[in-house]
């Protein structure tokens, strides 16, 4: 299977209750799939995967990648502190019937360049699924920089990576030094990197937009048109922004809301977003005309 275009890294829908809910979430999965989007990510840092039990996790992989049925891939984050968990983690995604796994370097220990590689390695030792790197250094206090990305690239199963920070001349700098052993896919800077190569975008803004965000990237594909392709990304630039700081979980699942779906709110220590953030959220979904409509 071909892996590009873009792919949602999927928020975790919760009940009244606060428990995952599973038929939310197999709606969910419907309607992305539906509107065009490439490919599905449950469990990455908007899925809230650290805030999820052991069960949760396994309950929301096996939703997810039941429900999509082979018609996209999904991959599965499997991100954790411990090499043995995230090992665990990874075989359990694999035994699923996952097409991939995401995986965020150890977001504590601040592991060397040495610790790093011999972690990937064993993960992809354990596995025979195809691994994306995840580098965003916002988040995992760890930066993989082009040139161990390189190194990490002659692992055999490290065949791609989702490049997020605000420097898109990584993207160019990792395509440069890897060739073909690894493809790139964006992470906040969606529209630039395709300008500079990647043949796909990870992103928080397709939970809500699926179609434009799947759209800005077929459009950049083989240069059909950068023009529209530039319109579309500028016209929903305040909506990436938006989900592109602090509040990617929050306010994710406000705007979803408004929309007409309500997917519950973040977990702690996560809070809902404040009144003055959910009237920007409101007037987000208004300006572009943002809806939950399913098919029937």
């Amino acid at each position: 299977m071909k892996f590009r275009g873009t792919y949602t890294v999927m928020i975790t829908p919760y009940d009244s209750e606060g428990r995952v809910d599973v038929q939310g979430l197999r709606r969910f999965t419907d309607w992305q799939i539906a509107q065009g989007i490439a490919g599905l990510i449950p469990l990455g840092s908007t899925g809230e995967f650290l805030s999820l039990t052991d069960d949760e996790r396994t309950l929301v992989a096996q939703t997810v990648f039941e429900q999509a049925a082979g018609r996209v891939p999904v991959f599965i984050g499997t991100g954790a502190e411990n090499t043995y968990d995230v090992i665990r983690y990874s075989q359990e995604a694999e035994k699923l019937g996952a097409d991939g796994v995401m995986i965020i370097p150890p977001f504590y220990s601040t592991p060397t360049d040495d610790e790093l590689f011999v972690h990937y390695r064993r993960i992809s030792d354990a596995i025979g699924l195809p691994i994306m790197l995840y580098n965003n250094p916002a988040t995992a206090n760890v930066d993989l920089k082009p040139e161990l990305v390189a190194r990490l690239s002659h692992i055999d199963n490290c065949c791609l990576i989702k490049e997020s920070t605000m420097d898109v001349t990584r993207v160019r700098d990792i395509i440069r030094l890897c060739g073909d052993r690894l493809s790139v896919f964006g992470g906040i800077m969606g529209f630039e990197s395709f300008l500079e190569g990647a043949i796909g975008w990870v992103a928080v803004a397709s939970n809500v937009a699926p179609h434009v965000m799947s759209e800005i990237f077929n459009l950049c594909d083989g240069y059909k048109d950068i023009g529209k392709a530039r319109e579309m990304y500028f016209r929903h630039v305040p909506l990436i922004q938006f989900v592109g700081g602090q509040g990617y979980v929050s306010g994710t699942k406000a705007l979803l809301k408004h929309m007409g779906f309500d997917v519950g709110g973040p977990r702690a220590p996560r809070l809902p977003l404040p009144a003055e953030d959910d009237a920007r959220a409101l007037q987000i979904v208004r300006d572009l005309d943002l809806r939950f409509e399913e098919s029937a």
